[in-house]
């Protein structure tokens, strides 16, 4: 650009050239007014950010990845592969709108454009005068000192992508997570049915012999009543975990956005758990070090700096230096006393997360273990229990047990066989909590 036609003419005479640089000199200050849009950003017609595959991928080609994203990206899945988890998993993630993966690209976006802080500022500006003449001028400046406030915008946009990863990576977990939760209540829902089903059979059956005994003249409307009561009670909570069941699926369709194929059953076992640290920790890891370049801003914004400028007009460059960057208050040293204060700050937060993470990961594993014993010790006892109903019903047949003992005994067992098979499902959600909060079911490359 030809610097010396900028300015028009004062009384309208134009010189030869001129126009074409007082045109551009019109679209540099509209671009910094946000007149102007960007072509990559113009690109999906709805001014915001393109869809750039390697933009938003937790570890693009080529880049070399910092530490937070690069532990998030090694990362490994505790699901088995071709699993029912594993496929309850993926159909999840597919119907993932991705708010996630965009805010880290807008956050990538942003640490690139911080990245390019070290380059001199260009700022155009146009003024008219009293004779109505347009007076064009273009502002050069390089900070020479800054305090290190530009280092500190950039670890700031690099802390921001970090934090965006973690995010990334939790609420994917997350998003897993409650897939498979609607998935085991389904499940549950399906094996509490099953065993409601069939002791609602076995009273149906002593039902039916109690109605012939009365039709014989064996028996009075005493027995039958009982009985009828006891089956109307098991049908209900059959009809009930049916009603479970269809709601866990239908919910669980609405996540996937996917019909749920039926064969999806069982509980495969889980890979054991990586002992890596909990994406809580990660969190506060990564905002901690954006409070920290925060802070590195703001005590810089109350520090003297110098700047090179140079201004660019029609009668050339007038080069200068500049002080600046000195904000004198009352509260300019608490501001600065805050920003000292930062390290501190940001250590506690850190060291707070840490150790609810500890707890968290305590928590759990003390309550499986918990599970697993009651699981133990509940198959003795339901061992023992269906033992005493075969033996309640050989009594009966000797004439030494009555229909209402043995139906009270059928469906005593049925409860305990229930509650038995409960145990299972709250054991593997657990354990899948255990792995959301370490990130562990999602492969790190599939973020």
């Amino acid at each position: 650009m030809d610097r010396r036609h900028i300015v028009d003419d004062r009384y309208g005479n134009r010189p030869r050239g001129k126009g074409p640089a007082l045109l551009l000199a019109v679209l540099l200050l509209s671009g910094c007014l946000g007149g102007v849009t960007l072509p990559t950003m113009r690109a999906n017609g709805t001014g915001t950010a393109p869809h750039d595959p390697a933009a938003t991928h937790l570890l693009p080609q080529g880049e070399t990845p910092s530490a937070v994203i690069a532990d998030l990206g090694a990362r490994r899945s505790v699901l088995p592969p071709d699993s029912t988890y594993d496929r309850v998993a993926r159909a999840v993630l597919s119907a993932a709108p991705g708010v996630e993966a965009a805010e880290l690209g807008l956050a990538r976006l942003r640490a690139e454009a911080a990245a390019r802080n070290r380059w001199p500022t260009i700022t155009p500006s146009l003024t008219l005068d009293s004779l109505a003449g347009l007076a064009a001028q273009l502002m050069i400046d390089q900070p020479l000192l800054d305090n290190g406030r530009r280092k500190a915008e950039r670890d700031r946009a690099l802390a921001e992508v970090d934090a965006a990863a973690v995010t990334l990576a939790t609420r994917q977990n997350g998003r897993v997570f409650d897939g498979l939760s609607l998935y085991l209540s389904a499940e549950q829902a399906r094996a509490q049915g099953q065993i409601a089903e069939a002791a609602t059979a076995r009273l149906t059956a002593l039902r039916d012999i109690v109605l012939a005994r009365i039709a014989g003249g064996l028996s009075d409307r005493s027995e039958d009543q009982i009985i009828a009561q006891t089956l109307t009670e098991m049908q209900a909570t059959r009809d009930a975990d049916a009603r479970l069941r269809a709601q866990a699926l239908a919910d669980l369709a609405a996540l996937a956005q996917a019909e749920v194929p039926a064969d999806l059953t069982g509980l495969p076992p889980l890979v054991p758990p990586p002992q890596d640290e909990a994406l809580s920790l990660i969190a506060a890891t990564a905002q901690g070090a954006r409070t920290l370049a925060e802070a590195r801003i703001t005590r810089a914004a109350n520090l003297p700096g110098l700047s090179a400028t140079t201004a660019i007009n029609k009668q050339g460059a007038t080069p200068g230096l500049t002080l600046g960057g000195v904000r004198l208050g009352p509260g300019s040293p608490a501001l600065i006393a805050a920003a000292d204060a930062a390290p501190d700050l940001v250590t506690r937060q850190i060291d707070e997360a840490r150790h609810a993470a500890d707890r968290r990961r305590t928590e759990l594993e003390g309550r499986i273990a918990t599970l697993r014993a009651r699981r133990a010790q509940g198959d003795a006892v339901l061992g023992q229990t269906k033992d005493n109903l075969d033996l309640y019903e050989e009594q009966y047949r000797m004439g030494r047990r009555s229909l209402t003992d043995l139906t009270a005994q059928t469906a005593a067992t049925a409860r305990l066989e229930r509650d038995q098979a409960a145990l299972a499902f709250e054991i593997a959600r657990a354990e899948l909590e255990l792995a959301r909060d370490v990130g562990a079911l999602v492969d790190g490359g599939d973020l």
